[in-house]
């Protein structure tokens, strides 16, 4: 037997909305009717209507919410427990506050529960040291952190545990790739496992993508990502950009995405890029800041004989409550640079 109220056929959707509104509704079971009557299930009182016990039907549901699927974390906790993780393949990646760690493993099997096609969850400490890697923890599910990524037409093999690949950018790596021209050279400078490269590649006719990266773990990644894809255009190198670069073709657009601390790097770019090239540098910046680094950092690049135009400044995603990792466009603003 359900609890449930009954009312009048005519005034059912009015009765459905304020139960609903009440977070009263008993998703358990279907909704229903009897002489005219509508039977709408809830969880307890509902102000306005009297409740009843009747037969109605169970409804399986399938939980979306991991937050509703967590077991043995005290009340209290409850609005600790994170919004937003990152999906890779068929891994979730979760950052933890510290109150909630103890809770870890009850949380990750949420996740799998709630989540279709997740085969582990880790939970992340954080990206640290000078390849940007990501310090994982299998709480939940079986297997390592190797995983095939699929975004934007392309599948991309990674391990975050090894190399760093960073899923939020999908929609940036979309964009530049609708950027390309047809015949364009475009350079990665700091590129991981060459998720911006293959996306290009696939999506787009450049004539060729060189994929700079200084972790060496992001070569075998960065060429069997060439295969699957079935890319003969990309040319994965491990190194340090600055000095690979010097050897390339002068390239129509490169890529910058070291958000910590692009800019230092960024007289090496506009000494390569061609005169009408691009320049996608990104940035961790103060939100409101980013009006005032304008002016710096044009002023800063002309200091070192670079005019340079800033196109766009786009916020690609939240990095603090204050801070977001912003993508600078940027060009020469005349044909005859200067080096430095």
């Amino acid at each position: 037997m359900a609890k449930c109220i009954r009312v009048p056929r005519s005034e059912a959707e009015k009765a459905r909305r304020t139960v609903i509104d009440a977070g009263m509704l008993d998703l358990g079971y279907r909704i229903g009717s009897e002489n005219g009557f509508i039977l709408i299930p809830v969880k307890g009182d509902v102000d306005g209507y009297e409740t009843a016990e009747a037969e109605l039907r169970p409804q399986e549901r399938h939980i979306t919410d991991y937050r509703e699927a967590v077991k043995g974390i005290p009340d209290g906790l409850r609005g600790s427990l994170p919004s937003s993780f990152d999906i890779v393949g068929d891994i979730i990646i979760m950052k933890f506050p510290d109150e909630l760690v103890p809770y870890e493993s009850n949380i990750g099997e949420a996740l799998l529960e709630a989540t279709p096609n997740i085969r582990a969850v880790f939970s992340d400490g954080g990206v640290k040291g000078e390849f940007r890697i990501r310090e994982l923890n299998r709480i939940a599910g079986k297997g390592d952190a190797v995983t095939i990524h699929k975004e934007n037409g392309v599948r991309l093999k990674t391990d975050p545990s090894v190399v760093y690949f960073n899923p939020r950018l999908s929609g940036e790596r979309a964009r530049v790739a609708s950027l390309v021209r047809p015949g364009e050279v475009v350079i990665d400078m700091f590129a991981g496992v060459a998720p911006f490269g293959c996306v290009i590649c696939r999506n787009s006719r450049a004539d060729r993508v060189y994929s700079i990266d200084l972790n060496p773990e992001c070569l075998p990644f960065a060429e069997e990502n060439a295969r699957l894809n079935k890319i003969d255009n990309l040319f994965p190198m491990t190194g340090d950009s600055t000095v690979i670069i010097k050897d390339l073709p002068p390239a129509d657009r490169i890529v910058m995405n070291l958000p910590q601390m692009a800019d230092a790097f960024l007289p090496d770019a506009l000494a390569h890029i061609k005169p009408e090239g691009t320049v996608h540098m990104h940035m961790v910046l103060e939100r409101d800041e980013v009006e005032d680094y304008k002016k710096s950092i044009t002023d800063r690049m002309a200091e070192k004989g670079f005019a340079i135009r800033i196109e766009s400044c786009i916020e690609l995603k939240n990095y603090s409550p204050t801070k977001g990792v912003y993508v600078f466009d940027i060009r020469p603003a005349r044909s005859d640079v200067l080096g430095p």
